[in-house]
């Protein structure tokens, strides 16, 4: 059995069909679905069964699943809402949740996949796996960099393969869900069917009107590489997950207005609530990844928005 936690969201549900694809089908899901819209993600999954968050943690503490039978655990479960400041809240999902599942995989010898972020780095624009470099602007950031710290220091006496992949900007089939937290691709493609004229933020930290980069990924590109960590268990550590090479979020729009052969890009001002902690620029350093042996290629915004815009027109 493989575990995936989150596994009704985004990154998750995309992660499941992906092991379906390869045959798994004795796949346990756990989530949290008070957002029921998320049940739509399931819908093409084969899964042996489903568990709420609450319960599954329950369950796991009190010994109930047969570990040897566990073949690795995928622990996409987390909030993922950059602009929420309850930092109590986050660090129970996003923290202290994870410590559980690591200390049981650790203790049943199980490969323990999970979700870092991209966002550990704040304006920093080196993007390389180090301390020196990491410094979130909000506090999901911090969570995140927080459970890194804590791998960090069990890195040189583990009993089986632990990884940690910060995902950079991850767009593509299955985010309708995450509201104003889904990708900008998503948004773009909605602003289409409403009219002509897709909105851009203006410029901001001296970058010029929707001249922002970002690494996007596409959903397809972040699940082949957790699968490439599945079959290549004597690797652990912390790994930048993204194409290695920053594109604007005008090339995202145009990739928008090509599909659908109409409409133009207009600027809207700024929004001030980000302004301090909004990242302008991101770009993953690969040379660690590479270094492990994942030569995976990864799709361009171009190539990328196109199969987006086919599977969200299908």
């Amino acid at each position: 059995m493989i575990i995936v936690t989150g596994g009704a969201g985004f990154i998750g549900s995309n992660l499941v069909l992906g092991l379906n694809a390869r045959g798994y089908d004795e796949i346990l899901v756990v989530d949290n679905l008070q957002n029921g819209i998320k049940y739509r993600n399931l819908l093409e999954c084969r899964i042996a069964d489903y568990l709420d968050r609450s319960v599954f943690l329950e369950r796991l503490q009190q010994g109930a699943f047969h570990a040897a039978g566990i073949e690795a655990i995928f622990h996409q479960g987390a909030c993922s809402t950059t602009t929420e400041w309850d930092g109590r809240y986050m660090m129970e999902n996003n923290y202290e949740y994870s410590k559980i599942l690591f200390h049981y995989c650790q203790q049943h010898q199980i490969p323990f996949i999970y979700a870092s972020s991209a966002a550990v780095y704040g304006a920093d624009n080196s993007f390389q796996e180090e301390l020196i470099y990491e410094a979130p602007l909000n506090v999901y950031g911090y969570s995140k960099f927080q459970f890194d710290q804590y791998i960090r220091k069990h890195l040189g006496k583990l009993t089986s393969q632990v990884v940690g992949l910060r995902y950079f900007n991850v767009y593509g089939p299955r985010e309708a869900h995450k509201g104003s937290m889904a990708s900008v691709a998503f948004h773009l493609h909605n602003q289409m069917k409403q009219g002509d004229v897709l909105r851009l933020f203006q410029g901001c930290d001296g970058y010029a009107d929707g001249e922002q980069r970002r690494d996007f990924i596409y959903v397809g590109d972040a699940v082949s590489v957790n699968l490439w960590f599945l079959d290549n268990p004597q690797v652990s550590g912390i790994f930048n997950t993204g194409t290695g090479h920053s594109q604007t979020f005008n090339e995202v729009a145009n990739a928008v207005l090509k599909y659908h052969q109409r409409g133009h890009i207009e600027y809207i001002p700024f929004p001030e609530h980000l302004r301090g902690c909004y990242q302008s620029f991101t770009e993953a350093n690969l040379e660690k990844l590479r270094a492990a042996g994942c030569q995976h290629q990864f799709k361009s915004v171009e190539e990328g928005v196109e199969l987006y815009m086919e599977w969200l027109n299908a």
